[in-house]
């Protein structure tokens, strides 16, 4: 005899699985293009941000009929930004420019003129503080190595923005390469920008003169201008940081000038050294002279105030009292050199 058959009670609707309800086919159809143009754009993006040698092997492996001007904009543009940031700070200083000059730079800094810094410490911790230093060398290669001695030899390696003369501010080569490396064109509206937002800046009272004085007078500081410097330090209540660069005036010997060729360049002088222009392009390379940097007591003008600025008696007191300290600890640092190439 057969059992009868079991009747299941039916779970109460609470209990019940709900099914979800999946989007129709043309939302998902939707989603998924959407998806697509995601990756696509981020291939893109990716493709735009490929290093210099990635972009060049692609154009070399595309082979004649891959060349476009979309692919040759691309390879342009990857071999700009391998030494070049997307971003640069309000005087245009660029990081990544700054990192791969920087070889070359401690190059020179260390094995090519062997600098010797004393008295860095002497260099305000934090704050503003106005760098004032001799000129010479006929390039400016005596500011780029104030900067790396500050942010190299100083307890809390500050970055120093030297304040680059017209002459250089205007090169087309050299002035692109001074402000991506951090200087700052001369004048005192940028100084007085540097220093009120509590920035290092070196500066060159010299001038022209300073840069493109003779070899027989070596080593003696040319007119510290109207004071222009002393008015910025007095307005922005920052000290005064003597400094003496010895050894760079050596670098490129002026025995001669013919100002009537660097006059239609926009120079204000063209030097003659025993190398240049008789050598050409190798008549550049500075000579391995041996460099010293001292930085001397810092000047607190604070006690002036800022109206004294307007006091033409007191700045040309003060900017001569600076040039004198820098004028001693120049023959100091000379009267103990036994050798240009070893000091």
């Amino acid at each position: 005899m057969k059992e009868p058959a079991k009747v299941l009670p039916m779970k109460p609707a609470a209990a019940r699985r709900k099914r979800k309800k999946g989007p129709s086919g043309e939302e998902a159809l939707k989603g998924r293009l959407a998806e697509l143009e995601q990756k696509l754009a981020g291939m893109e993006e990716g493709r735009d941000r490929e290093g210099l040698l990635v972009t060049l092997a692609r154009v070399l492996d595309a082979g004649a009929r891959g060349v476009s001007w979309a692919s040759l904009a691309r390879l342009q543009r990857a071999a700009y930004f391998a030494w070049h940031s997307e971003e640069t700070d309000d005087f245009g200083a660029d990081r990544r420019f700054a990192e791969t000059l920087e070889p070359l730079i401690e190059f020179l800094y260390a094995v090519w003129w062997r600098v010797e810094t004393s008295g860095v410490e002497q260099v305000p911790a934090e704050g503003p503080g106005l760098i004032v230093t001799n000129h010479s060398g006929v390039l400016p290669y005596d500011g780029v190595m104030v900067q790396l001695a500050v942010r190299h030899e100083h307890p809390a390696k500050r970055v120093c923005r030297m304040l680059a003369l017209d002459m250089f501010a205007l090169l087309p080569v050299l002035a692109p390469a001074l402000s991506k490396s951090g200087s700052v064109r001369a004048n005192p509206a940028n100084a007085e920008r540097l220093l009120r937002r509590g920035d290092l800046v070196g500066v060159f009272p010299e001038g022209v003169k300073g840069v493109g004085k003779r070899f027989k007078d070596r080593y003696k500081l040319a007119r510290f201008g109207r004071g222009g410097f002393i008015r910025i330090a007095l307005r922005t209540g920052s000290p005064i940081i003597p400094c003496a660069v010895v050894g760079a005036e050596e670098i490129h010997p002026v025995f001669a000038k013919a100002d009537w060729v660097g006059r239609p360049f926009g120079l204000p002088y063209f030097p003659i050294t025993p190398t240049f222009p008789l050598l050409g392009p190798l008549g550049v390379i500075p000579l391995p002279t041996k460099w010293s940097i001292d930085f001397g007591d810092p000047v607190d003008l604070s006690e002036y105030g800022p109206e004294a600025a307007s006091d033409p008696i007191l700045v040309n007191r003060l900017s001569q009292q600076v040039r004198d300290t820098v004028q001693g600890m120049i023959d100091s640092r000379v009267a103990r050199r036994r050798s240009i190439w070893f000091g």
